[in-house]
């Protein structure tokens, strides 16, 4: 099946525009990579369909799409309100209270207990995204706050609610996450995204769950609180990849941060070598539309520009008019700024955190700077755990960067992380043997032809599946 190649990796939101087999594939046609189930959307039934479908299609096609879970986290909303919904008006008080109701102008139901408790005077609340803004006046400490509207408008039922100076008191795992979690994983998914994040006791928080059911999901920090940017180097040290949820956190923080800290994330992960995705609204106007708008379009250039591992599209891909073709259009857009516009070889500082794999990162390294000086035209290594491709991604290398492995659960966890092509390949003889083996199934996928020049990568010996501790250089016979 010919499918259109990036280096940066296309992250596509599952939903009823989506799911349908034939949309999928054309969808993994034109670009995607990984495939983002919603958990504040949806019924398990639906999503167990979906993961059916994508394992259907990986099976049938000799493909290794991935699958993202991304829990809904401790997301606080207001109750059900009159139809029609309310007119808040500027400058009128309103109480929130925590016994649930239909609310209506003098007062509206929220899904969060302690609010009463955690909240202060003069504190903010925004809703829908920060379209409603109020101010705390009191609180009784039990079950009502009483807050002034400060911008007002119509308030339908179930919006989000955010409290940027608040510090809630809600666990980052809520029962429901709890119940989805064991749903994602019992389906083996390949990586679980962790919402409103607070600090590295989260990560280690969900981990734990996840070894304890002895499975190999890895975890996507998503930033979008204060709290996460306050704790951000010890969340990535902590997690396998981040999300810049782009969304709550410029309600959570002031807009005009938001670009800095998509690009101080970005950085910070590359040189931990974690994979780095940036979300929400890259081509909204999509939704509805076939052409996207020029500050889009910037939006995505800019994010490659940046160096994210993957860039994802939410209501675009899950609810909108357009599924595929907002793939094509992102996949171009990708594509013109890999060939035309990026320095691959973009140096970066690597920080090293573990110090027993100072060895294993200065092979790594030295395999890309080998890669630049030689020509090569990919850089070629067996892994089991997957380090060697998540060290060597990180570089952004010139060179393709194509990986083999006999660990199933990680070929699929690949697809999120930048530049990588993951191969199975189960044969461990010699060295040698094997070096030349991996090298003439690149040859039979025409990715490479005789001549060329390839950096390997391997441990020795090889049957014994340790660290990366040589390298090759060899020229395609």
């Amino acid at each position: 099946m010919k499918l259109s190649y990036n280096r940066t990796k296309i992250v596509a939101t599952m939903g009823p525009a989506s799911t349908n087999k034939e949309t999928l594939l054309a969808m993994i046609r034109a670009g995607v990579n990984v495939c983002r189930l919603n958990f504040s959307h949806g019924k398990t039934e639906d999503h167990q369909k979906t993961i059916n479908t994508i394992r259907e299609i990986n099976e049938q096609y000799k493909l290794n799409v991935g699958i993202l879970a991304d829990l809904q986290g401790p997301k606080i909303r207001i109750g059900l309100v009159k139809d029609g919904g309310i007119h808040l008006v500027n400058g009128k008080y309103i109480n929130i209270t925590t016994h649930e109701c239909i609310g209506d102008d003098h007062r509206i139901y929220i899904t969060y207990d302690t609010f009463p408790k955690d909240v202060r005077a003069n504190e903010i609340i925004l809703l829908d995204d920060g379209k409603i803004q109020m101010r705390v006046i009191e609180t009784n400490e039990t079950d009502t706050v009483v807050c002034e509207v400060v911008h007002g408008g119509i308030l339908t039922s179930r919006k989000g609610v955010n409290l940027p100076n608040t510090k809630v008191s809600i666990p980052s795992l809520t029962e429901e996450d709890i119940v989805n979690l064991h749903f994602a994983l019992k389906n083996d998914v390949e990586w679980i995204g962790l919402s409103f994040v607070r600090n590295a006791q989260d990560i280690v928080d969900l981990k734990r769950i996840i070894n304890a059911e002895g499975r190999a999901a890895r975890v996507i920090a998503k930033i979008e609180k204060p709290e996460a940017i306050d704790n951000i180097d010890a969340i990535i040290a902590a997690t396998d990849g981040c999300m810049v949820a782009r969304g709550d956190l410029g309600v959570e923080m002031p807009l005009e941060e938001v670009p800095l800290l998509q690009k101080m994330i970005v950085q910070k992960c590359r040189a931990e070598s974690k994979p780095v995705i940036v979300a929400t609204q890259m081509l909204e106007s999509m939704i509805t539309t076939p052409r996207p708008t020029r500050a889009e379009v910037n939006d995505v250039a800019n994010s490659v520009l940046d160096g994210a591992d993957a860039v994802m599209l939410s209501g675009e891909t899950s609810v909108g008019e357009f599924p595929v073709i907002v793939i094509e259009t992102m996949a171009k857009i990708i594509k013109n700024v890999e060939e035309r516009g990026y320095p691959f070889n973009t140096t970066i500082d690597h920080v090293n955190t573990v110090p027993d794999n100072y060895l294993s990162d200065a092979l790594c390294g030295s395999a890309v700077y080998l890669a630049e000086h030689t020509n090569a035209v990919g850089i070629v290594s067996m892994t089991t755990s997957g380090y060697t491709a998540f060290e060597i991604s990180s570089h952004r290398p010139k060179a393709g960067t194509y990986i083999f492995t006999a660990n199933k659960q990680l070929l699929n966890a690949l697809s999120l992380v930048w530049g990588v092509r993951a191969y199975y390949y189960d044969k461990l003889e010699s060295t040698d043997d094997t070096i030349a083996d991996v090298n003439d199934v690149l040859k039979s996928e025409s990715l490479v032809e005789v001549g060329d020049v390839l950096i390997n990568t391997a441990s020795v010996p090889i049957t014994k599946k340790g660290k990366t501790n040589m390298l090759k250089v060899s020229v395609v016979e």
